[in-house]
């Protein structure tokens, strides 16, 4: 309703997050996701995958995790040196990572049936090259200084997920929840800098999704680059970032930044919906309906929610919609 410019009769909401306990397979992860949206009844399914799955095909290693709030334990980085990125070549659909999550895909499209939006997550070509070393840090210097080195990666890497992402529509995903992680932010890159190794390979991956795509665009971290992307064609209909967080623009702010889009936004997940009671929670969530008009917001969080977060707090947001 929303997305056809309609006003909607109540607040549509999402949330998302890890269960470090249960990324171990396709199976599980799928269950995890779906006991989730089955407990709390999301407006859209964001699947929330293990975030390396997008470069354990180029020889990433980690020990799973068996606690539900302790991340994977990194174990091997594909790439320790600025030569490393000469052997990131494209990678088969086959590749057990990535079959793995387009059986994810597969089997949560069967069970929540066509009407609720499934997004999957992929991240930009340049953040997954920054899961390949163990210091962001260090791809942050290479793209300076030895920038002829990395794009053949980035390509590498660009033709693979262009590739998977056709895919996830034929296994059912409505689009993409497409992450730039922490590399669209001023703490990481120049502008001058992602404008040549992230947006023209970020709006290659978007594209392979299909026009019909329905996209969402995450520009994560703080110091972000929203006001830089907002005029590119990014080929999503909905926006989120953290809005929350004093060094980005305000979802205040925002509306007019991006006009015609949905914002997902408004709720401060690593502070008041971690740390509140239910009752602070409602008056919270009763303050955001005073400011934003339903048809342009959804209320969510600004990046997946700590796996820390009340069952109580999150019930207590459902139950005020």
């Amino acid at each position: 309703m929303i997305l056809d410019g309609q006003k909607p009769d109540r607040y549509a909401a999402s949330f998302w997050r890890h269960f470090f306990h249960r990324e171990h397979n396709a199976r599980d992860t799928a269950e995890a996701m779906l006991d989730f949206q089955n407990q709390f009844k999301w407006d859209f399914m964001k699947i929330n995958p293990r975030a390396d799955y997008h470069v354990e095909g180029w020889g990433f290693e980690h020990e799973f995790s068996r606690e539900e709030f302790v991340k994977h334990t990194k174990l091997r980085f594909p790439v320790t040196s600025v030569e490393d990125w000469a052997k990131i070549e494209p990678l088969p659909l086959d590749t057990p990572a990535l079959d793995e999550h387009l059986k994810v895909v597969s089997i949560i499209r069967r069970r929540v049936g066509r009407d609720l939006p499934v997004f999957m997550t992929v991240f930009s070509p340049l953040a997954i090259a920054g899961r390949m070393v163990e210091d962001r840090q260090m791809l942050a210097d290479q793209i300076r200084e030895y920038p002829d080195k990395v794009l053949p990666a980035i390509e590498a890497i660009t033709q693979t997920f262009e590739t998977f992402v056709t895919e996830l529509r034929n296994a059912g995903a409505d689009g993409l929840f497409y992450a730039t992680t922490q590399w669209a932010s001023s703490d990481m890159t120049s502008w001058e800098d992602y404008q040549k190794l992230g947006v023209p390979f970020d709006q290659r991956v978007i594209r392979a999704a299909g026009q019909d795509a329905l996209n969402l665009f995450h520009v994560c971290a703080a110091n972000n680059y929203l006001d830089e992307l907002a005029p590119l064609d990014y080929h999503s209909r909905l926006y989120n970032w953290d809005s929350e967080d004093p060094t980005n623009r305000s979802l205040d702010r925002s509306l007019d930044l991006l006009p015609g889009k949905v914002l997902i936004g408004g709720v401060d997940h690593n502070g008041w919906l971690l740390h509140s009671s239910p009752e602070e929670i409602t008056c919270q969530i009763d303050r955001l309906k005073a400011r934003f008009d339903p048809s342009r917001i959804i209320i969510g969080p600004g990046c997946a929610i700590p796996p820390e977060v009340p069952i109580e707090n999150l019930t207590a947001i459902r139950e005020r919609l």
